[in-house]
């Protein structure tokens, strides 16, 4: 019998990706202040529109609950409601105008992570999907555990949405409903759902990179 629960197990499976974002050059520069901020610009763009991904999957999650209890007590603890007004503040204090974020488009590794949540939850259900979805809020919630507080006044303002532990309850809620889920299901769905969930960690060290290196599409067209 497992000792603890099917979130921390899945949480210790991801060390080594866990591990690899706090050295991640992207956190290390941001925490220094020496972080182009060109290359953090280019991360809150593409982070506003990767929350709008995962605003879709968590909707699908909660419309998928089996009870109203479970259903409103996610739906309290969904990330979207503490991250959209930080971006606001950010795109304020960065000058990034809503003509130049509505103009953009993700990027290649913003729209494979996207889809890969979504697919998670078409194929696997809820119980994938959930899974799919936990890595983002833990990992954020466990930078900003971690993270000194950075100089910066733009960069501090980021840091401090997740260093006050904004986070934690909607952390907290989304692994309970994953352990819940994880208790009734078979071998191979708890495969499947260990799967979507470090292929989700592994994309939020991509996210990182993607960032750092400002990714772009390799023609200059618009792909949509």
């Amino acid at each position: 019998m497992r000792s603890q629960s099917f979130s921390e197990h899945l949480w210790q499976l991801a060390t080594p990706t866990w591990q690899a974002i706090m050295r991640h050059p992207f956190l290390r520069e941001l925490e220094s202040g020496t972080l182009p901020i060109e290359k953090f610009s280019y991360y809150i763009v593409q982070d506003y529109h990767y929350l709008a991904g995962f605003g879709r999957c968590a909707a699908a999650a909660l419309s998928a609950a089996q009870d109203t209890n479970t259903a409103r007590r996610l739906l309290h603890r969904v990330t979207t409601p503490v991250e959209r007004p930080l971006h606001g503040r950010l795109f304020d204090a960065l000058g990034v105008s809503t003509d130049e974020v509505d103009a953009s488009h993700p990027a290649p590794t913003n729209i494979a992570y996207q889809n890969h949540m979504e697919v998670s939850m078409r194929a696997g259900g809820m119980a994938c999907g959930v899974a799919a979805l936990l890595p983002c809020p833990r990992i954020y919630h466990e930078v900003g555990k971690i993270l000194s507080e950075p100089d910066d006044p733009v960069f501090k303002i980021w840091r401090s949405t997740y260093s006050e532990g904004l986070l934690k309850e909607s952390t907290r809620a989304w692994s309970e409903h994953l352990d819940d889920l994880a208790a009734t299901a078979g071998p191979d769905l708890l495969e499947q759902m260990t799967a979507a969930y470090l292929t989700s960690a592994q994309y939020e060290h991509m996210f990182w990179s993607m960032a750092y290196n400002l990714e772009q599409w390799p023609v200059d067209a618009d792909p949509h």
